[in-house]
């Protein structure tokens, strides 16, 4: 009996230790819009060169090109516009957009189609980022979509326009 208790213990052990490794290959961010509501959510998971983001967010303008950032700062303040979460992520100082000849930032990410529904349902992957690494990691720090298109060419944002919905990835 002591022998299949202690067996089930290291079981027990192992189990959280795969838990636990997995759950720190992932995260969460939910999405506030510009109104304070939750209007969605982002499930990352950390891949070998990358990050895959799998987000559904709705409230937005139907049958729109909108942008779709990662911000420097964890914070989605709805009452400042979400200008809580400061400027993208940039941590190797480059130029914002695909276009640009010294681009583009870490935290650029292709535009997203908004359905006639009001919906973005996307996968995303952003080889320019981690979760957790030192240099580029993104835990922590904030997703946004814009109200409009990127043009992947303006400084330093795009031309984006306002800041719609933003979400901490946790």
């Amino acid at each position: 009996m002591k022998r299949l208790l202690m067996s089930a213990g290291f079981v027990a052990l192992t189990a959280t230790g795969v838990f636990a490794q997995q759950n720190s290959q992932t995260a969460i961010a939910n999405f506030v819009g510009k109104d304070g509501k939750e209007n969605g959510r982002a499930a990352l998971t950390d891949a070998d060169k990358g990050v895959l983001i799998e987000l559904e967010v709705s409230d937005l303008p139907p049958g729109t090109w909108v942008a779709f950032h990662v911000h420097e700062t964890g914070k989605c303040d709805h009452a400042d516009g979400h200008k809580s979460a400061g400027a993208h992520f940039n941590p190797g100082k480059a130029e914002h957009g695909f276009l640009a000849a010294k681009g583009p930032h870490a935290g650029d990410m292709p535009n997203q189609y908004v359905g006639e529904d009001g919906k973005i349902h996307a996968q995303v992957f952003n080889s320019f980022v981690s979760l957790d690494e030192a240099n580029n990691g993104i835990r922590g720090r904030a997703l946004m979509i814009h109200a409009k298109a990127d043009d992947n060419r303006s400084q330093p944002s795009g031309d984006a326009g306002d800041r719609l919905a933003c979400a901490v990835i946790e």
